[in-house]
């Protein structure tokens, strides 16, 4: 057997002796606009053209409440008939922002539309919020809205 085949299988092996796993990837920095999310709030973009939107601040949230708001379109007799929009929200002990976004060409003219809410911790219902009317499919703020004790 010849000496070159050795020194190449000696050269190789102390070439891969030598060589070192490639360095792990440091886990990711959060940036600061992730360090400055809020706990219930949904990131949602832009708006979209085709979309309208109902936003503003709920008050009076306990910490760890689930808070669930919904648009409906109500009936003569009081009776939720059609969802327009939806969103669950997690309390924190501030004020707590909202946005409901919905398809205005499905805002049914001339009916009841209202919002309404309701807030539970440990699944039973702790809060309500008086129901709000939304008397138009358009862009819109309620500005502070109060959640009471449920009765």
């Amino acid at each position: 057997m010849s000496l070159r085949p050795l020194v190449m299988l000696a050269l190789f092996s102390f070439l891969v002796a030598c060589s070192s796993h490639a360095p792990k990837p440091a886990a990711p920095q959060p940036t600061p606009q992730q360090e400055k999310k809020i706990p219930g709030v949904e990131e949602l973009g832009p708006l979209p053209a085709y979309q309208r939107e109902v936003s503003g601040t709920l008050n009076g949230i306990p910490a760890g409440a689930e808070v669930e708001l919904a648009m409906m379109v109500i009936d003569d007799r009081n009776r939720p008939q059609q969802l327009l929009a939806s969103s669950v929200l997690i309390g924190n002990n501030k004020p707590l922002a909202f946005r409901l976004r919905f398809n205005p060409d499905v805002f049914p003219a001339g009916a009841r539309v209202e919002l309404r809410g309701r807030a539970s911790q440990s699944g039973q219902l702790i809060l309500h919020l008086p129901a709000v009317r939304i008397t138009q499919a358009i862009t819109q703020s309620t500005g502070p809205l109060q959640f009471v004790k449920a009765p």
